[in-house]
């Protein structure tokens, strides 16, 4: 592997850190005041289900419109990937809480803010875990996606030059080093921390 590849693979990483940063901040967010306020879900929610139904690169257009064929159009167009499962997990996990863990709450005294951020939200935790999994793929595609109609450095640059040039080894060699990242960080992150919490909230069937 040269430097260019490694510098590629650096740059997406970059873009792939900040976006989902991003999708989980605004996602979590969302989610919450979705899963509390039922005039935020109801009128939000459904504009939610349209969005997340338009794939990420259909934004490409109007990104590159909005910021120029830059950082920011491909930032803005990962962050999209990640941010509408984001969402609707964290509004489900909020949503599907056992009522038998509410009804056990109230009866200890537990009511209003406090019953929502001491027990409503830590047993969304799973729910919103799973959504930050999914997050990360979903965010993933979308940068590759976002690279390979865009200029500058990163795997789907480099993807795209392999195509120009007809390096059929070259582009072969991106497309396993993309699902080697995901795989990577997959198993080695993600899998474990939601099997932690699983097997911590006593979610886990053995």
């Amino acid at each position: 592997m040269d430097n260019s590849f490694v510098l590629a693979i650096t740059c997406s990483l970059q873009r792939l850190l900040i976006s989902y940063a991003i999708a989980v901040v605004i996602g979590v967010a969302v989610g919450i005041l979705m899963g509390k306020y039922k005039v935020i879900d109801e009128t939000v929610g459904s504009l939610i289900v349209g969005l997340q139904s338009i794939p990420s690169v259909v934004w490409l257009p109007l990104a590159l419109l909005w910021f120029g064929m830059n950082e920011k159009a491909i930032i803005f167009i990962t962050s999209l990937g990640g941010t509408w499962t984001m969402i609707v997990n964290t509004d489900t996990g909020v949503k599907s809480v056992p009522p038998i863990i509410l009804r056990a709450a109230r009866t200890m005294g537990a009511k209003g803010t406090k019953l929502f951020w001491h027990v409503v939200i830590p047993a969304a935790v799973p729910s919103i875990i799973t959504g930050m999994r999914l997050a990360w793929a979903f965010a993933w595609r979308a940068l590759m996606a976002g690279e390979l109609l865009s200029s500058g450095t990163g795997l789907g640059q480099i993807l795209m030059m392999g195509r120009n040039l007809s390096d059929m080894s070259q582009i072969v060699a991106v497309m396993i080093i993309i699902g080697m990242i995901g795989c990577l960080v997959d198993n080695l992150m993600f899998k474990k921390v939601e099997l932690n919490i699983r097997r911590r909230w006593g979610l886990l069937i053995v």
